[in-house]
């Protein structure tokens, strides 16, 4: 099947071969059509599956019918000032970004360009409020920053024709819920809404149930396992060699780019002054970083200015690294969910990957759990020189959920830490 056969313009047809989309993926061709044709969508697809497009393709072409009709109005009845006609919701800075991005490359041969405005928070508000005076036609926003500009009436939502939801369970992992819920507020009941997700996570599934009509469903069958581009291992090792066994790893498999994936910002932090210690080009890439500098870190590994990057599950998502040979955990991933989407950094648009987990006595009850949910069975590997110590057979089995779950018991949480230091202040003044 051809891009023409879905229903897309000429301009938009030779967009997609100039963008390097030769045929559509199964996502685009099931979304594409309907939502030209109007209908809502729910859509379960994973990262790199091209779900942007599939949205942003049949979003553009309703802007040109949009445009095409405002044409045959005389000039006074023409609005003077653009309404948010297309609003999209995503997560994270990057994702925005990434998604601004594709919708600027494919619409670049259209008449009539949609004048666009991609806005985030860890940056000035006054530039973004100087892009949306006139109005906008598209905009991408993270709810946050979103909510604020409305506060200043820098813009309004209330003629919004299309909105879309991209990743919308991370939306609702990383605590978005009260925002969406004061943006939906906000918008007009009668429009067309866009559900894109990795997973159908309960809220997910909720807030499509109350807000979806007659929607068009679509689900893509996506697990690692069927993934056969990225080569999966699992390697034992004591905690305390990790750092050692990565330099290793970097040498011997000859990484010219790595992203390596920790727990916390202060892992991300340690782990990179230790490979720049060693004589490694490392830099840490978490969410305290002002956003200059997270596109400067992932401007710099694209290039090939640094060899590794530590990070967070900032990266997991929203991130697209072309021709990333590898992927490492050096801390396991909280949950099946989680470890789909960081492996899914590499073996991407046909290139073979390396995704490689380390594994400790800790937690390889964990990554048991996590490899059970996603129907894995991986080979223990041990590597010379770096045998583990520690005895792999005596560890409790730990808790992971398949969606936000993680591994209890070893990190602990603020709430946790807070209730601790109460106990201890009450165990006091007894």
């Amino acid at each position: 099947m051809s891009f023409a056969a879905l229903g897309l313009s000429d301009q938009l047809v030779r967009a997609t071969l100039e963008h390097g989309f030769s045929t559509p993926t199964t996502i685009q061709q099931a979304a594409i059509p309907a939502i030209v044709a109007g209908s809502d969508v729910l859509a379960c697809a994973q990262t790199g599956s091209g779900k942007t497009a599939a949205f942003v393709l049949p979003l553009l072409q309703k802007y040109q019918q949009y445009r095409a009709h405002l044409n045959t109005l005389d000039s006074d009845l023409r609005p003077k000032h653009k309404h948010v006609q297309t609003l999209i919701l995503v997560p994270t800075r990057e994702l925005a970004v990434q998604v601004a991005e594709t919708i600027r490359d494919l619409s670049k041969r259209l008449p009539d360009k949609p004048k666009l405005a991609c806005v985030y928070g860890g940056v000035s508000i006054n530039p973004q409020m100087m892009v949306l005076r006139g109005g906008a036609d598209i905009v991408v926003a993270t709810p946050g920053r979103l909510l604020d500009l409305l506060a200043q009436n820098a813009l309004k939502i209330n003629a919004v024709q299309q909105l879309v939801l991209d990743e919308a369970d991370r939306l609702f992992d990383l605590g978005f819920s009260d925002e969406l819920n004061r943006i939906l507020a906000l918008l007009p009941l009668e429009r067309q809404n866009l559900f894109f997700s990795a997973t159908f996570a309960p809220a997910v599934q909720e807030l499509a149930e109350k807000l979806l009509r007659d929607p068009t469903r679509i689900e893509i069958e996506a697990t690692p396992v069927a993934v056969p581009d990225i080569w999966q291992r699992a390697i034992e090792v004591d905690e305390a060699a990790r750092t050692m066994l990565l330099r290793h790893l970097l040498k011997e498999r000859g990484w010219q780019r790595v992203l390596v994936f920790v727990a916390t910002q202060y892992a991300a932090e340690h782990v990179a002054k230790k490979l720049k210690r060693a004589g490694v080009k490392a830099e840490a890439f978490h969410g305290s970083f002002e956003q200059g500098k997270r596109s400067q870190v992932i401007s710099d590994i694209k290039a090939s200015r640094i060899q590794v990057v530590v990070a967070t599950d900032l990266a997991a998502r929203g991130i697209d690294i072309a021709q990333l040979p590898a992927v490492v955990n050096y801390d396991l991933p909280r949950s099946s969910t989680d470890y789909t989407h960081r492996i899914g950094r590499t073996g991407r648009a046909g290139e073979r990957g390396e995704a490689v987990s380390f594994v400790s006595a800790d937690f390889a009850a964990h990554f048991k759990v996590i490899e059970k949910q996603l129907g894995l069975k991986l080979e223990r590997e041990r590597i010379a020189g770096f045998e583990p110590k520690d005895d792999f057979s005596v560890k409790p089995v730990a808790q992971v959920s398949e969606t936000n779950g993680g591994i209890k018991g070893k990190r602990k949480s603020k709430k946790d830490k807070l209730r601790e230091a109460a106990a201890q202040a009450e165990a006091k003044k007894a």
